[in-house]
């Protein structure tokens, strides 16, 4: 069977790994198309031209023939875009393969605005929100007054609708936040015209040139942003993100409607890890976490945040890739956990005395505790094995474990950031 279009997920939280997968996969790849989210989280890419924080671009922009599409699923803030690629033209990367989507829609600086007045006012009850605007950018578009990325072609009618859109916001900002800050309709004008400007000749209708590609068989990589467990639908609600991070979701988030999709690579990472507030059932406390958090560098990529450091949880895990259709799945960091003396894998939850291995809704999620099994860990550097047989024991073990908790086949372990550092089991 033809794999000409796969779609590669997060199985988790989000911060899995999936850059790194992107990034090797798109070296046999025609077209890389992000197909949902904004720069509200980042695709950590480290290869031969150096170490990149991708927070808008997909992951293939390292392979000059491959086209990298922004999708019509995505919010785009297009000051934060012309600011990636500055610097990836910085760096020596080629950009000119870079397509935007017409249907896609602009995060504004008043959707951070909001989202800075609404955690400020939620205080200790916040979502622990990346305050890019993601929310509102998503919310205006069911609301429709979303400016599309099309419509930058059209300067008249954009100044007509945005100075709509800006009276209404100000009525919210006035009456609700009682805000002193009004947004002024010239200033949303002038960022428009300066950042658009510079992106105008990226913007076309890329659900043509996707079809036209999958016609040729060409072949197609969507990536998504975050993970299962941050979906808006099927994640843990109302922590979760703002669009639908699932492998069903990619034609159309993505544009692309006759062809089927053939494979989908869901990425895990080897222990658990968490940016923002909501239940987590496994974390380890501070004096456990921060030792691992070190080692693996665990810092939000779009934030800096230090990210929750939790056990293997094999119930998330297998709920995670359930709801994305799994074929198969790519482990990652494994070589951060070589020092551990034991590693914890939880198998289970407790909820008021009863153990279930099915993952819950929110509710119940916040009273469940872990049921763990405790497995020997391994001191040996891991880094340079390139064969499953070369790992130590404990850790072909810990892999194989987690392989038949979840019920899923594992293709890929990653043992360093670097495109090479790969196993194929």
């Amino acid at each position: 069977m033809k794999n000409n279009i796969i779609v590669l997920v997060g199985l988790q939280w989000g911060d899995e790994g999936k850059g790194r997968m992107v990034d090797y996969l798109a070296q046999d790849a025609d077209i890389v198309t992000r197909y949902q989210g904004g720069n509200n989280a980042g695709h950590t890419v480290v290869n031969e031209f150096g170490t990149f924080k991708l927070h808008l671009i997909p992951s293939g922009i390292f392979n000059p023939d491959v086209i990298n599409i922004l999708g019509p699923g995505m919010v785009i803030d297009i000051e934060a875009l012309n600011e990636e690629l500055a610097e990836l033209d910085k760096s020596g990367i080629d950009i000119r393969n870079i397509r935007i989507s017409d249907r896609a829609t602009i995060t504004f600086p008043y959707h951070r605005l909001e989202d800075n007045l609404e955690e400020d006012r939620l205080g200790k009850g916040a979502f622990g929100s990346t305050r890019r605007g993601i929310a509102y950018a998503y919310g205006e578009r069911y609301m429709k007054k979303s400016i599309q990325l099309g419509e930058l072609l059209y300067p008249e009618q954009l100044k007509e609708r945005l100075t709509a859109i800006v009276g209404w916001k100000n009525l919210l900002l006035k009456e609700v936040y009682k805000s002193k800050e009004l947004i002024d309709i010239n200033e949303v004008l002038e960022w428009v015209k300066v950042h658009g400007d510079k992106i105008k000749h990226l913007i076309c209708d890329t659900t043509k040139l996707l079809e036209s590609a999958a016609s040729g068989n060409k072949k197609i990589l969507f990536e998504a942003q975050l993970g299962s467990l941050r979906d808006i639908y099927f994640g843990i609600y109302p922590y979760t993100t703002s669009s639908c991070t699932l492998a069903s979701y990619a034609p159309a988030g993505g544009g692309l409607f006759n062809k089927k999709i053939d494979k989908v690579i869901g990425v895990m990472k080897s222990f658990s890890t968490c940016v923002g507030s909501g239940p987590f059932v496994t974390e380890m406390n501070e004096a456990e976490a921060h030792d691992l958090r070190e080692t693996a560098y665990e810092f939000g990529a779009s934030t800096g945040r230090p990210r929750r450091i939790g056990y293997f949880d094999a119930v998330a895990t297998r709920y995670g890739a359930m709801v994305q259709g799994t074929d198969e799945i790519a482990i990652t960091k494994v070589d951060s956990l070589s020092g551990q003396k034991t590693l914890k894998i939880c198998t289970d939850y407790n909820i008021d005395g009863k153990l279930t291995k099915e993952f819950p809704l929110t509710p119940a999620l916040e009273k469940a505790k872990p049921v763990y099994i405790e497995m020997e860990g391994w001191q040996e550097d891991i880094s340079k094995c390139r064969k499953f047989f070369e790992l130590p024991d404990a850790a072909q073990k810990y892999i194989n474990k987690i392989e038949e908790l979840i019920g899923y086949k594992i293709k890929y372990i990653s043992v360093g950031p670097e495109r090479e550092s790969l196993i194929l089991k």
